[in-house]
């Protein structure tokens, strides 16, 4: 039930360890973390959570409509889009089903579409239909001319990934588990993890990685996949631009992934992206000149006007890709490991069920599991623009003039928000922490006016 930055580990062994904090990391700790009397480490080599891919997606809660039929992803999506669209709402994750548009741009792209609705109700989705251009216009005016039709999927959202990330750790830590940052996996064996702040010791370990998933895998004996970090940029326009977008906008998907698409986001702001780069480089999340001119090509024949609008920011993520079409989740009950290798762009819809899927194969890999306890509901700071949000609430700021004290006036965040933010069970540990957190310094400014104030708050004095 702490949270470390420093330090040296526990002694005592942990009954499970995973290792890596993202949105799968963090599910997989929160759904241990509710049966009784476990020792759980959440083991992350940054400082914080989410810090990796799940911080630097399109943050889509998808339906699982265009995945492998019969994979275990195809499943798990399925599952997991339910379990966390009833958990979103519980714990006021805002999401906004908006709904995509598979558009075909060519005689070729048209053609595919009846077999990609076929494809959706193998997979159990059967609320796709086909649209002609007429239709497709009605429903998205501003898209870019030579439309000839498309694929509806009512059901694909739109959620924040920053805040179902950091519910799950809340949980989890709430619920008795530990939370070790700053502690980075240097070797590995069956029960031992030697890490940047030395020893840790389980009796099961689950290697939630990530990008360094496969290396790890390595260092317990298994050479199951290899992740290729792939490279997604994208480009994030101000908010002047989201009338001129109603749904997220997909191309016909290719084997390299869903494509360049146009975005809304629940924050308000469009995006345009990713880009779909193999690289060699783990840790090559900079935007390129050539990524950038790539995307604007794509986002001008869907949606010429965007390209007019206001750029907010650019940043890009790293997604594990393998070798593989599907997940590689394995257990490895002699070792008591389980790896959860080659999660890809679907991982947070399909967070949850992957948490309880784990928790299964733990189980027959001797994991003493008790019954289930429900763990304390949260309820997470709202960074929705769909939803109210403080500064426009009278009564709360009635209890709390802080909430009506803006600091970030791009984002309308408030002093009270910060606060709170630096005052929470996993709090930010640096200035994008605390943004992933309350949107201080994500605005058109980018800090610009807000900087010198938040950095104040940040650091604990009052500006």
């Amino acid at each position: 039930m702490t949270v470390t930055t420093s330090g040296a580990l526990p002694e005592m062994p942990y009954d499970v360890a995973i290792v890596g904090a993202g949105v799968v990391g963090c599910a997989i700790a929160r759904e241990l973390a509710r049966h009784p009397r476990l020792r759980i480490a959440l083991v992350e080599a940054q400082d914080d959570v989410g810090q990796g891919t799940s911080k630097a997606n399109t943050a889509i809660l998808h339906t699982g409509f265009d995945a492998v039929p019969g994979s275990l992803e195809a499943r798990l999506v399925r599952e997991g889009a339910n379990r966390l669209a009833a958990y979103a709402a519980e714990s006021g994750i805002p999401v906004e089903r908006v709904g995509a548009l598979l558009v075909a741009w060519d005689s070729e792209q048209l053609a595919a579409l009846p077999g990609l609705a076929a494809k959706a109700q193998k997979n159990g989705y059967e609320e796709g239909r086909l649209l002609g251009p007429d239709e497709v216009y009605a429903r998205e005016p501003h898209l870019g001319p030579g439309a000839l039709g498309a694929l509806h999927i009512p059901d694909e959202s739109i959620i924040c990934p920053w805040t179902t990330t950091l519910a799950y750790a809340t949980q989890a830590v709430r619920s008795g588990a530990d939370l070790h940052l700053n502690c980075r996996v240097r070797t590995a064996g069956p029960g031992i993890l030697h890490t940047t702040r030395g020893t840790l010791r389980a009796r099961h370990l689950v290697n939630a990685a990530g990008l360094g998933s496969d290396e790890l895998d390595r260092h317990l004996g298994h050479s199951d996949f290899t992740v290729t970090p792939r490279r997604g940029q994208l480009i994030v326009f101000d908010k002047f631009a989201r009338e001129l977008v109603h749904h997220i906008l997909l191309p016909v998907p290719t084997a390299l992934g869903k494509g360049v698409l146009v975005s809304p986001t629940v924050y308000g702001n469009v995006l345009l992206g990713p880009t779909a780069e193999d690289l060699d480089d783990r840790t090559a999340t900079g935007s390129t000149p050539e990524g950038l001119a790539l995307l604007r090509d794509k986002g001008r024949r869907i949606l010429p006007d965007l390209l007019d609008e206001e750029v907010t920011a650019v940043y890009a993520g790293l997604r594990a890709a393998t070798e593989h079409d599907d997940y590689r989740i394995r257990a490895h009950p002699e070792q008591g490991y389980v790896t959860v290798g080659g999660i890809r762009s679907t991982g947070l819809t399909a967070s949850m069920a992957i948490a309880w899927y784990v928790t299964g194969l733990l189980a027959e890999s001797g994991l003493d599991l008790r019954e289930p306890e429900e763990p304390a509901p949260v309820r997470m700071p709202n960074l929705g623009e769909a939803f109210t949000r403080p500064y426009q609430r009278p009564d709360l700021i009635a209890a709390d003039p802080e909430y009506g004290t803006l600091v970030c006036h791009c984002e309308r965040v408030t002093r009270g928000e910060i606060r709170d933010a630096l005052a929470s069970t996993v709090p930010p540990h640096s200035l994008d922490g605390l943004r992933r957190r309350t949107r201080a310094r994500g605005g058109r400014c980018q800090g610009f006016y807000c900087g010198a104030a938040v950095r104040e708050l940040f650091e604990g004095r009052r500006p």
